[in-house]
């Protein structure tokens, strides 16, 4: 029987317009007739509200000057923002020890990258200063010791007293919620039913009501000559607000993890709160890290609550700004400059998150 060659030809590349960026808008914005038309609309959407949003922001805007008779255009005064900015940043902290916040934030954003990124290999010591040293460090700078100036918590606010209520508020919220979570699903009775009825009671009301029963009811069970401070009253209705929500988190994470994870780690011997610790926990963790920077992001924009018990943080700032006679009629400018400050935080947390979802990734997601 013969055997006929056949000569191979080369592989002729796809076209041109299935390739690329051109293959992909093809694909993705121009598959079909609808496709084009709502592609085309929403372009056409876009393109006048980016416009508008920049002529308002940029172009017509003013910049310059020092009241708001130097807003001559038709677009947005930032003079306001630019005259009120310190205020905005440090409330009636005293200008010439500001410095001392200054300080804060830099210690803060080293310790922060130092934990958060993959700089050094052993997290050990970062997680030390951050965790242990540098809240004592913040404590004396804010507060005033060792030879500082004192400065009241009544004189804290703008953007600093809403950093120090989130930071805290996360950093206590998350071991808190653990426990809550562990104790629910605990076999002792008593626990689970002590956990049980804080988170569903927490859960149950609004956080307004705990801030408020947190600053004027809580003094009212306290022994004659106790007083706590405004923040701190507050420091802790958030916290335990947020904790009770960051327990269900975790719970949801941890009845994610198979049985069969508890059953292996008890035939190696481990105890349940070796198997917690080294191998149900940091699996139960990943998988709720959406939802936990979820729960921090919803935190940090709650912030703004405290206002109704009399703390000044940055919208309650800003908005104060806005009824001063010298400054009336420019509350767009003082929302919109809210809305960028606070858009910057929460979506590099989101960022972070996602992040740490892909560093975290062992293979088992699709």
């Amino acid at each position: 029987m013969a055997i006929v060659k056949t000569e191979r030809h080369p592989e002729m590349p796809p076209p041109v317009t299935q390739t690329g960026v051109i293959g992909w808008l093809r694909q993705n914005l121009f598959s079909n007739w609808l496709s084009s038309v709502l592609t085309i609309v929403a372009i056409y959407i876009a393109w006048q509200a980016m416009s508008s949003l920049i002529s308002y922001s940029f172009i017509n805007a003013n910049f310059v000057g020092a009241t708001k008779e130097d807003c001559t255009g038709t677009g947005a005064c930032w003079v306001f923002i630019k005259a009120r900015f310190g205020q905005n940043m440090y409330g009636f902290y005293p200008e010439d020890e500001r410095w001392r916040v200054n300080i804060g934030y830099v210690l803060g954003a080293v310790g922060l990258f130092l934990v958060l990124s993959d700089t050094m290999k052993s997290k050990k010591l970062p997680a030390i200063f951050l965790f242990v040293i540098y809240p004592v460090i913040c404590f004396v700078l804010f507060s005033g010791s060792f030879g500082l100036e004192v400065v009241e918590t009544s004189e804290w606010g703008g953007l600093f007293l809403t950093l120090v209520l989130a930071s805290v508020s996360i950093f206590v919220a998350l071991p808190l919620g653990i426990v809550l979570a562990l104790g629910r699903r605990s076999e002792m009775p008593v626990v689970r039913m002590i956990c049980v009825g804080f988170i569903e009671l927490v859960r149950g009301v609004p956080l307004i009501s705990v801030l408020f029963m947190a600053s004027v009811m809580l003094p009212l069970f306290m022994p004659e000559g106790v007083h706590f401070d405004k923040l701190v009253r507050a420091l802790v209705g958030m916290s335990l607000f947020s904790a009770a929500y960051m327990a269900e988190v975790v719970r949801g994470g941890l009845q994610a993890i198979p049985k069969g994870q508890m059953e292996a780690a008890n035939s190696l011997g481990l105890g349940y709160w070796q198997s917690m610790g080294l191998i149900i926990l940091p699996q139960a963790l990943k998988i709720s890290i959406p939802a936990i920077v979820n729960t921090f992001i919803g935190l940090f924009k709650d912030t703004t609550l405290v206002s109704i018990v009399g703390l000044l943080d940055l919208l309650s700032v800003v908005k104060a700004g806005t009824t001063d006679k010298n400054w009336l009629g420019l509350a767009t400018e003082a929302y919109v400059f809210v809305a960028a400050m606070f858009w910057v935080f929460c979506f590099g947390m989101s960022r972070y998150s996602i992040w740490l979802e892909n560093k975290l990734h062992t293979g088992h997601k699709r």
